[in-house]
């Protein structure tokens, strides 16, 4: 399809995975959200080291001083910036506010291929084509190129690189609790798994007493051995909700919502009854906050 628009060839192969691929089909915007913070990293990092978009940037770097003066790295702090916003708006279910964010990291994207073009590294084309490729890679059973694969994150290792773990390519970067999600989904990939989420309960109760024990013989005094028992236990949390089929940042962020309603209509309570939040006791508090989830 020569003369079709990249980002029309691209949209065109999303559509077709999802009518053909089970996986694909599956996804929602809740569950693509993880990768979309993943992915941005990913283009952060090697930063580091649309068509009609494209149009508009080129136009802008040939007559906007400021335009024209943008480099990867300036342009870095935004892509970090836009791709955690429009994650926001998937988190909202706001569709006017989710039109907008993909429409400001389109104009990163498209900022990023012409910087690419200016330099004669790579065009929208070769991306595209870049693109397409690997997706028929990844799914040689829908393209009449081979079986299908037995596990997804074996068929994502790129030809060419020898043996490499189905670890290795995770940014740096990415946020502790999301990178947890990524690493056990990608062993699990390869099937290093429980088979139901009765195991990783269990393993949340094992890690509980653990640190229950370390508590009891070292007390305050052993920071690195408490942090290195809860970092098991945060670990062994994550892995539960994600064989329960929980995001765990969105279960995460609805428990930071809920604290932060309840915690403001308890200072609401206290202001009514001109009770000091700072000098209340305990006990004070707790009835209030007692009243404020009974209600």
């Amino acid at each position: 399809m020569p003369g079709d628009t990249a980002l029309a060839r691209a949209l065109a192969l999303v559509r077709d995975l999802r009518a053909r691929c089970p996986w694909d089909r599956a996804q929602t915007r809740a569950t693509l959200r993880p990768y979309l913070v993943e992915e941005a990293l990913e283009l952060d990092h090697a930063l580091k080291q649309g068509d009609a978009a494209r149009l508009r940037v080129r136009d802008l770097r040939a007559r906007c001083p400021w335009d024209r003066a943008q480099t990867r790295a300036t342009l870095r702090p935004y892509l970090v910036e836009e791709a955690l916003e429009l994650d926001h708006a998937l988190k909202q279910g706001d569709a006017v506010r989710l039109r907008n964010e993909l429409g400001d990291l389109l104009l990163h994207l498209a900022f990023q291929l012409v910087i690419g073009e200016e330099r004669g590294e790579f065009d929208a084309e070769t991306v595209t084509r870049a693109l397409e490729e690997k997706m028929r890679r990844r799914h040689p059973h829908l393209f009449g190129l081979g079986d299908k694969p037995q596990s997804w994150e074996l068929g994502k290792r790129e030809p060419g690189t020898g043996h490499r773990s189905v670890l290795d390519g995770m940014p740096a970067t990415l946020p502790p609790l999301l990178m947890a999600y990524r690493l056990q989904e990608r062993a699990a990939g390869v099937g290093f798994d429980w088979p139901d989420a009765t195991g990783p309960m269990q393993k949340v109760k094992e890690e509980t007493g653990e640190l229950e024990a370390e508590m009891r013989d070292a007390g305050n005094g052993m920071r690195a051995a408490l942090q290195d028992e809860i970092g098991d236990l945060l670990f062994a949390v994550v892995n539960l909700a994600r064989k329960l089929a929980i995001d765990p940042r969105a279960a995460l962020e609805q428990a930071n919502d809920k604290f932060t309603r309840r915690f403001e209509a308890v200072e609401h309570l206290a202001e009514q009854r001109g009770l000091d939040l700072g000098r209340a006791g305990l006990a004070d508090l707790d009835r209030l906050w007692d009243e404020v989830k009974a209600g």
